[in-house]
């Protein structure tokens, strides 16, 4: 939902000192990164394993690198910044919450993280007025944009044709990081967010009308809401995740559909049959919005069914309770 507080620092504010302090950090996360990855996959695909260990090697040579040149300009004490403290880069599930890890799922992983890498490392060059420092961000965005054609190489030698042209291209995953991630996150929160309200209403007044009336404006204001919480998440530029314009467009649309879909029911003017309607579409909603998490959010199913279908159903009877108060 939208929140007015934010207690992120804007990149563009950051010194030359923090954002050192920030590349250092970074590539010591994606550095662990990689050495899971290596130790996940590695008996299945001992190829893709050794590539992961080559790759955490890098990312510890550009560490090593950049601490060089921080303790040459700004001396032995790191600021403790870390991207979670920066507006606009994504958030990423840790990798050692996964109980399975496919290597479709570590190959969007790999993508997302070397293409944000690069964009980061050439949004830091033109932010720095240092030579040396400019020349080094320079120098490390190139070697990340290589390594993103190396994640590309994995489709083509592990997948062979048909899965590369399936799967691995950069039009997929970028459609997956606009649309598909904003619209699923949206879906379960429209879905759970707008229940009580619903049968709150329906319970309260017992008129279809009204109970509809409420659902409607419920799931635009979640839509509403969650839009805007999404468009103003990040601009893209750090993360590659595409115009915040789209992002929050898909968010907000499906976020009203989801409300939408235990609401409308109640344009059937009995009560009874549009009440039963609607909480078998809540049943419906809640497991599929359980499936969605597994197959998209790399969520555990009944881990999922845990969170959406137990959560929901609270959700769900705290409105029917409440109606009846």
């Amino acid at each position: 939902m939208f929140s007015l507080r934010d207690n992120r620092r804007d990149f563009s504010s950051l010194s030359e000192r923090e954002i050192l302090s920030l590349a250092i950090a970074a590539e010591e996360e994606d550095g662990r990164i990689y050495s899971e990855l290596a130790t996940r996959l590695g008996d299945l695909y001992p190829g893709t394993g050794a590539l992961f260990e080559a790759m955490a090697a890098e990312e510890d040579n550009h560490r090593r690198r950049l601490l060089d040149l921080y303790v040459a300009r700004f001396g032995k004490r790191l600021v403790p910044i870390r991207r979670e403290h920066v507006r606009g880069f994504l958030t990423r599930k840790p990798i050692w919450l996964l109980k399975t890890l496919t290597l479709e799922q570590a190959r969007q992983q790999v993508w997302e993280m070397e293409d944000s890498a690069y964009r980061f490392y050439l949004a830091a060059a033109a932010e720095v007025n240092d030579v040396e420092i400019r020349k080094l961000l320079g120098d490390l965005a190139a070697q990340e944009r290589s390594h993103a054609r190396a994640a590309d190489g994995l489709d083509a030698r592990l997948l062979g044709q048909e899965g590369r042209e399936s799967e691995g291209q950069e039009a997929h995953r970028q459609f997956v990081l606009t649309y598909v991630q904003p619209g699923l996150a949206g879906l379960m929160d429209g879905s759970v967010s707008t229940l009580a309200p619903v049968f709150a209403a329906a319970f309260a007044t017992g008129s279809t009308w009204q109970t509809f009336l409420v659902g409607l404006a419920a799931a635009v204001g979640a839509g509403i809401s969650m839009g805007f919480t999404e468009a103003a998440s990040d601009d893209g530029k750090l993360t590659g995740r595409g115009s915040p314009l789209k992002r929050g467009f898909a968010a907000g649309i499906m976020t009203a559909v989801g409300g939408l879909g235990h609401a409308l029911p109640y344009l059937i003017p009995d009560f009874g049959i549009a009440t039963t309607l609607a909480a078998v579409v809540v049943l419906i909603e809640l497991w599929a919005i359980a499936f969605i998490q597994q197959r998209f959010m790399q969520t555990p199913f009944w881990r999922a069914v845990m969170q959406v279908v137990l959560g929901g159903s609270l959700v769900f009877a705290a409105g029917i309770l409440i109606g009846n108060a």
